[in-house]
């Protein structure tokens, strides 16, 4: 990865007495190493990226306590690695993106569970849910309940979090259960500090190896009689452990008076979010101490009986925050209390959103109702106008606009090269009618949007290719499946390639090679250009990618006949490979390969190279695109074949034409795809191409100076 964590892994250093500054998901990385972790790996994703990418730049240092780093291929492969715990005393900690990351990685998550693990197992998960999340609208809760997994959710500050993860490897050893650790957008990027401990070497690692493997032992095999046992295991034994050890070293917390008549469970990542409502109601005061009773739960499975009930005990009311659905603690509180003729009223999502995050104003409006029926509390009336207000001022700042926005759809980075094979699709198209497309989790998926709205379906990551089996049958044009290559190497070769090679499908793959994992941070994978190609060709626009055939040679050893790469920004060479494919006689998978570097991979070479230029006083390039607004007719068919934020529309400055004309400002990193996209689709030829020179030679001064002599004489006076 180009990215450089220098300073992050510097902290990981840090020792007794020493003080932590950053980011929650980096106080995470810090406590793993405090916790004795002997293996990490994981499958990178936003919002837990950073974990990874850090241990994987610290591996000098790891390499000197023996602690084992690998980036895993997927989300299974990582779930895998924790088979190590389950034989031996060893702890281990994956890490991947929210509920669509561990689906991925159920079946292996299942058959470590049910054997259970000796050594302690955390699955570090970054809770993506909400509106402004990237995946599916689904929790990770679910798991923990159908697997019998511990299910961590530590209040976001950075002391409690490193201790819940240091707590969470004695539960797990405790338990026998691995634990899941789920840390939402928020507390990922909550900023804080934490007294620091000294790393802590693992007893067993790769510098002290074990001399012999276990012996084999059938019962710690999740196979068949034993499996059974195993469920029993998991319900007489390790829950009511884990329940033990959860109440003896008070994992949960209790805040606020516990003799109040009303009382608040919260789960403990939504902790900061409600403090911050009760400060409405004035039932918190600046430094976060609530007026009323809250239990926080830092562990919300398993639930312990007797700490919920005594919480609820003579109460009048209780009110569950617990986000999303199904309410799956609302429920087994709600049966905890029944089963003890607990009669105190509990209230949740009767009063709390159904679905989405729980935001101040949602948890607001829910506490307004809970405190208002239950309490006569004076801060209701106060809460209610602060909610009112901020609608009002949105409703006010909408109202001062003359008309509505416009709409900002999503889109590909200026200069990506992905955009260029979109343009040549619709081209495509345009000869041989329109066509169903499959496509794919990753940076692709903008292509979803417009101006090229191309895509019918996206069903989990390297999946197009698969998901168009029950569809290219039934079609009369044959069907195109849309796959990046970190979607290939994740679980399109497998689920897809493989698949469609067997069953001899007629279907047509397209597969975008930029060289690395875009979509979650540009990691790199197998099929990333070597450093050394990088590094001596920092101003080629043409892709390093071809510098590595590990895609085609792999496509080729599975038997792909016909197979076609295509560097993307040669929109009309695109153009016809596609029509050759949606038209040609050969029955049976065919790949497009379109090759072409992620532009930001680009950029942060180039950048650093142009500006080394420029400090040594060197010549230096760089290579810009204009409209000519003479020849621009004014009818923009370049804009809705391209959609590049830095192609847009500007007042023509002929006073006899009202229509726009077209123009590219600044920001343009000279791909040339307008011109590509010109020459492709024979639009107006109003694109120039411009080469700005920095530091020019004597003699190309020289030459400018008699051009600008020349031109000037041409003038009408």
């Amino acid at each position: 990865m180009e990215v450089s964590f220098r300073k992050q892994v510097e902290s990981l250093r840090l020792g007794e007495g020493q003080t932590f500054h950053g980011e929650g998901i980096l106080a995470i990385t810090k406590a793993l190493l405090q916790s004795g972790v002997a293996y990490v790996g994981g499958y990178q994703g936003a919002p837990v990226s950073h974990l990874l990418d850090v241990m994987m730049q610290a591996r000098d240092y790891l390499d000197e306590l023996g602690v084992h780093v690998e980036a895993c291929s997927n989300e299974a492969s990582a779930a895998a690695m924790l088979g190590a715990s389950i034989q031996y005393p060893l702890r281990g900690a994956v890490t991947w993106k929210s509920i669509v990351g561990t689906n991925v990685a159920a079946d292996a998550l299942s058959n470590l569970s049910s054997p259970g693990v000796k050594g302690g197992a955390l699955i570090v998960v970054g809770e993506d849910y909400g509106e402004g999340a990237s995946v599916i609208q689904e929790r990770t809760h679910a798991y923990a309940l159908k697997s019998s997994m511990i299910m961590l959710d530590p209040r976001p500050d950075l002391a409690n979090m490193v201790r819940i993860v240091e707590e969470g490897f004695r539960l797990s050893e405790t338990s026998n259960m691995p634990a899941l650790l789920e840390l939402r957008i928020r507390a990922c990027h909550v900023r804080g500090s934490f007294e620091c401990k000294d790393n802590l070497p693992p007893p067993v690692s790769t510098r002290q190896l074990m001399e012999e493997p276990a012996a084999f032992d059938y019962v710690r095999l999740a196979h068949p009689p034993v499996t059974f046992r195993h469920e029993k295991l998991k319900v007489e034994e390790r829950i009511p452990a884990a329940r033990r050890y959860i109440a003896e070293n008070k994992l949960n917390e209790q805040f606020g008076d516990p003799n109040g008549e009303v009382g608040i469970i919260v789960q403990g990542g939504l902790y900061n979010t409600l403090i911050r409502s009760l400060q409405q109601f004035g039932a918190a005061d600046a430094f976060g101490t609530p007026a009323v009773p809250l239990l926080v739960l830092n562990v919300t499975f398993p639930l312990v009986p007797e700490e919920v009930t005594a919480f609820c005990a003579g109460k009048r009311a209780v009110m569950i925050i617990e986000e999303g659905q199904p309410e799956y603690i609302e429920q087994e509180i709600a049966t905890m209390l029944r089963r003890r003729d607990l009669n105190t009223a509990l209230h949740g999502k009767d009063m709390m959103p159904a679905v989405g995050e729980c935001t101040a104003e949602a948890m607001v409006d829910a506490l307004g109702a809970f405190l208002g029926q239950y309490q006569s509390h004076p801060g209701v009336a106060s809460a209610r106008a602060w909610l009112d207000a901020n609608t009002e001022l949105r409703q006010s700042v909408a109202g001062r606009l003359t008309e509505p926005l416009p709409g900002r759809p999503p889109s590909f980075c200026i200069g990506c090269p992905e955009r260029p094979v979109f343009s040549a699709l619709k081209l495509a198209q345009q000869e041989v009618g329109p066509v169903h497309i499959a496509a794919d989790i990753g940076c692709h998926a903008f292509g979803t949007f417009e101006p090229f709205s191309s895509g019918h379906s996206i069903l989990g990551y390297g999946m197009s290719l698969a998901s168009r089996a029950g569809v290219s049958p039934m079609m009369s044009r044959r069907v195109l499946s849309i796959m990046g290559d970190g979607g290939f190497w994740h679980n399109g070769l497998l689920t897809g390639v493989q698949s469609a090679l067997f069953n001899q499908d007629d279907a047509v793959l397209l597969i975008f090679k930029n060289g690395y994992t875009s979509a979650t941070g540009t990691q790199e994978i197998i099929s990333t250009p070597d450093e050394d190609a990088r590094a001596n060709a920092p101003d080629k626009q043409q892709s390093l990618a071809h510098k590595n055939q590990t895609i085609e040679q792999t496509l080729r050893g599975m038997g792909v006949g016909w197979m076609r790469t295509v560097h993307t920004y040669r929109v009309d060479q695109m153009r016809r490979t596609l029509t050759e494919a949606f038209t040609t006689k050969y029955s049976g998978l065919k790949v497009i390969i379109a090759e072409g570097e992620c532009q930001l991979e680009r950029q942060r070479r180039l950048k650093p190279w142009i500006a080394g230029l420029l400090k040594a006083g060197k010549r230096a390039v760089r290579v810009k695109y204009g409209v000519d607004e003479d020849v621009c007719t004014g009818d923009h068919a370049c804009i809705r074949l391209s959609g590049c934020p830095t192609l847009t529309l500007k007042d023509n400055p002929d006073p006899l034409k009202v229509d726009p004309v077209a123009t590219v400002i600044d920001g343009c990193v000279g791909c040339g795809l307008c011109g590509e996209n010109a020459h492709a689709a024979t639009l107006c030829p109003s694109f120039y191409r411009a080469e700005v020179v920095q530091n020019p030679r004597w003699h190309e001064r020289l030459i400018d100076n008699m051009r600008r002599r020349v031109t000037r004489a041409m003038q009408p006076a």
